[in-house]
């Protein structure tokens, strides 16, 4: 049986979960993923762990935050003046905004609090700061 190496495509079913056992993503749904190993398509942590598995394979992988989307960073999270958003626009606590930065630099954020005169906006990964645990099985080496 060949084992998953650099350059394989290969096939993979998971359950994403966090800590406290939450799922935050599951192949269940959309079925499983192809990728080709050494493609950058993934962690490379993942890729590691998932390098030299053969097809019917499972194994717990665990990721740290560093490993994976990164410690959750201060300088992603802003202020910006209630004023600087169009008058009558509601703005609400756990809204996505695409907000512009100098240099025609687009970044989603997500709105943490909303007072009367500033806006307190996260630009951090949902995951960002987390350790993550894949569940997951090798469906196919090629």
């Amino acid at each position: 049986m060949t084992r998953a190496q650099t350059g394989s495509s290969v096939t993979v079913s998971y359950v994403g979960t966090l800590d406290n056992g939450r799922i935050f993503h599951s192949t269940d749904e959309q079925g499983p993923q192809t990728f080709t190993l050494g493609a950058g398509q993934l962690f490379p942590a993942l890729e590691l762990a998932i390098t030299g598995m053969r097809t019917g394979e499972v194994k717990n992988i665990v990721l740290s935050a560093a490993d994976a989307y990164g410690p959750r960073l201060a300088e992603n999270i802003i202020s910006l003046s209630r004023q600087s958003f169009p008058a009558g626009k509601e703005i609400a606590a756990g809204q996505k905004l695409s907000i512009e930065f100098k240099g025609g630099i687009t970044r989603v954020m997500v709105v943490t609090a909303v007072g009367e005169s500033d806006v307190i906006l996260d630009g951090n990964h949902p995951l960002a700061g987390h350790e993550l645990t894949f569940a997951l099985r090798v469906d196919k080496v090629e």
